[in-house]
């Protein structure tokens, strides 16, 4: 018996475009998994799927007729309780023989049939038998049911069946889409299944208007994406039909010259695979009057209102003319480049119109207006929100630059949130900040103070830039850490993967603002002149927030390729300057690979759980109480090298820090086989103490290095 490929396909009416890739994977992906497990399909089989706006379908290779028969055996019942005394089946076992179908006509020779084995401590009884295989009818029924259920279905609709239209009490069906349409071939074969009401056949539709026949014939699952392709005039695959968005895309900005080039959105690309079946890409353009209006509201209102690709010259700036994909192929193009044009039209002149009106009025004179504006019920309004970001951003402007960078972050603070009072803010309001900065320029504001409120919630996602200049940080950071402070304050923490103020996200900029622009602040510092301009109106939240900002650090570390021991080790200390983190990540590193290293981290281990024991310990040492050789050796060891090492890690120099104290390794081993610490004097004992906690604190200044012991 050989295995011949398979088709499933459901043609349905337009699938919402932001899920019609993942829907097409899923239903490809749990089809074939299903179809494995029953047998049916190979291991090595490969699914294939498609997905344009009208279908989902998937193609499986290597798709049995039948599944091979499988030989069972289960477990049924210990032999004390299923035979008796004389070896004859109870009642319980030949009621369970009945239950799986097994014959017990004569009982005798139903008890021969079975096998005994060891289970454990006792002796069982085992019945084998052969369970037929799945043929293909019954296990893509039970397969395509499956891979329905689990599809990721962002919001289900509710339709009644055609065949019911005219009956009462007609059948309704549940799916993202009305389904018209149900393809299943093996090979050329129709399999018999159904679903959604729909019964298997071998015919679909294409295009809505330029489909060579219909319905489109599909007489073998191998030629279905070629068959739709010339008769139905639909690309089929989503891949490639992105890639030949992607190659028009190109091959028309080539034709433009200039150096133009559509601008790069993957979501956009995959939204516009999405919502055609045969791409055909055109040259459309608008009045460069709107040129005048700040490119950033041109560019959103194009992409997200009307799904075109809009065009950059060589240094980045939008240029009059954009891209459209087509889903159809007219021979004159031109009322279709008309159209678009004409809808274009009024949705630039709404930008310029908003963009013309909000300039009447200054940021300053809308920052009252943010009293009205509700924040949060326990937090405030939008006013006193600013008033809290100012004065946060005028302590942190102090800390990093004295007066003049605080009273540039104060008035950028101030202004900062004044444009979400603004007519194009209120209709995108994806231009938060970027407006605030047009307006301010516009109203006479310095570069430094527009650029800063422009970059104030930057980075906004992974990966993004962080602000430019030192007031667009201090801005940055005060705005996240009144965020993070206020929501900590009043108890809405993240919770599994529900984090509805993005407090993840503003921790790791946050992080990344203090590594990156290695600021001279303490994290716990900053948290506290944060939590201050609440006065009464929190909880205290300083340790909580400590905790959840070095847990984000730790995450973001390990996906930069740092190992668990590094980043406890050096965690473990809560460095406050977070721009030392990795400087002394890399001194941890770099000492890991010496020789001395091993030996030393466990011998920090032994000391630290010495000086457990030992609370009264402190790290003064009396030479005239030192007797034993070792300890002597130690203590000059001690001397000779701890002002080098901590000289060095005062200078920042971490990494020549840990291996100036590397050499301690020899005297700290012998200190270990030759001194008893616990002597039974007690001034002995304490002074040995002492010259141990000494030398924990001296080597545990980068880094906790017991940490690097498995």
């Amino acid at each position: 018996m050989t295995t011949q490929n398979l088709l499933v396909e459901l043609f349905v009416e337009e699938l919402p475009p932001k899920a019609l890739q993942k829907l097409g994977d899923a239903f490809a992906t749990q089809l074939a998994e299903q179809l494995r497990i029953m047998g049916l399909a190979d291991a090595d089989s490969v699914a294939t799927a498609y997905a344009s706006p009208r279908r989902l379908a998937a193609h499986v290779t290597h798709v049995w007729i039948k599944a091979a028969d499988k030989a069972v055996q289960q477990k049924l019942m210990p032999v004390s309780v299923g035979l008796d005394g004389s070896g004859k089946a109870t009642t319980a076992l030949l009621k369970k023989l009945q239950a799986i179908g097994a014959d017990v006509s004569d009982p005798v020779a139903a008890v021969a049939s079975l096998k005994r084995a060891p289970d454990g401590k006792a002796e069982a009884l085992f019945y084998d038998s052969l369970v037929t295989g799945a043929t293909l009818d019954t296990g893509l029924q039970r397969a395509l049911e499956e891979a329905l259920a689990k599809l990721p279905i962002p919001k289900v609709m509710s339709y009644q069946l055609e065949s019911d239209c005219a009956l009462p009490g007609w059948t309704s069906v549940n799916f993202v889409r009305p389904a018209h349409s149900l393809i299943a071939l093996h090979g050329s074969t129709v399999v018999p299944v159904k679903a959604l009401g729909l019964r298997a056949g071998n015919t679909t539709q294409g295009h809505r208007f330029e489909a060579a026949v219909s319905p489109v014939v599909i007489d073998n699952a191998d030629r279905y994406a070629d068959t739709l392709a010339r008769d139905g005039a639909v690309i089929a695959s989503f891949p490639l039909r992105r890639a030949e968005i992607v190659r028009q895309l190109a091959v028309a900005a080539q034709r433009l010259g200039n150096g133009v080039l559509p601008i790069e959105d993957d979501a956009l690309l995959d939204e516009v695979t999405a919502l055609v079946e045969r791409p055909n890409v055109l040259v459309c353009e608008f009045e460069k009057q709107f040129l005048d209006v700040p490119q950033e509201c041109l560019i959103l209102t194009m992409k997200a209102n009307q799904k075109y690709f809009p065009l950059l010259d060589a240094q980045g700036r939008l240029t009059h003319q954009f891209l459209v994909v087509s889903n159809i192929r007219p021979d004159d193009a031109s009322a279709v480049v008309g159209g678009n044009e004409r809808v274009v039209r009024p949705r630039l002149a709404d930008a310029k119109f908003f963009y013309d009106q909000d300039r009447k009025k200054t940021l300053s004179s809308r920052v009252e207006g943010l009293s009205k504006v509700v924040y949060h019920n326990k937090l405030g309004t939008q006013g006193e929100r600013v008033l809290r970001v100012r004065a946060i951003a005028r302590a942190l402007g102090w800390q990093l630059g004295g007066d003049t960078l605080a009273d540039a972050a104060d008035v950028a603070a101030q202004l900062a949130k004044a444009d979400l009072l603004t007519d194009m803010v209120g209709e995108f309001p994806e231009l938060q900040g970027i407006m605030g900065g047009y307006y301010a320029r516009h109203d006479g504001e310095s570069q430094d103070v527009a650029f800063a409120i422009e970059d104030h919630y930057k980075p906004r996602f992974a990966g993004d830039v962080l602000p430019r200049n030192e007031v667009g940080v201090v801005v940055a950071l005060a705005d996240k850490l009144e965020t993070l402070v206020g929501m900590f304050g009043i108890g809405n923490l993240p919770s599994g993967d529900k984090d509805p103020f993005a407090l993840r996200r503003h921790a790791l900029g946050v992080i990344r603002m203090l590594i990156e622009k290695d600021l001279a602040l303490d994290v716990n510092k900053v948290i506290g002149d944060a939590a201050s301009a609440f006065g009464d109106k929190i909880s205290n939240v300083s340790v909580a927030l400590s905790d959840f900002i070095f847990d984000r650090l730790a995450g973001s570390l390990r996906e930069q390729g740092y190992s668990a021991q590094e980043i406890d080790a050096v965690l473990a200390l809560r460095p406050q300057r977070l721009g030392d983190v990795t400087r002394r990540l890399a001194a941890v590193r770099a000492f890991a690979a010496l020789p001395e290293a091993a030996a030393l981290a466990a011998a920090n281990k032994r000391i630290g759980n010495i000086l457990k024991k030992a609370a009264e310990a402190d790290p003064h040492v009396s030479e005239i109480l030192l007797q034993e050789p070792a300890e002597i050796a130690l203590y000059a060891a001690m001397k000779d090298l701890a002002p080098r090492a901590n000289a060095q890690f005062e200078a920042g120099d971490y990494t020549a820090s840990l291996q100036t104290l590397a050499a301690l390794r020899a005297p700290v081993d012998a200190f270990f086989d030759g001194v008893m610490v616990n002597a039974q004097a007690l001034d002995l004992r304490l002074n040995r103490q002492g010259l141990l906690k000494a030398l924990h604190t001296t080597m545990n200044r980068v880094a906790e290095l017991s940490r690097l012991v498995s």
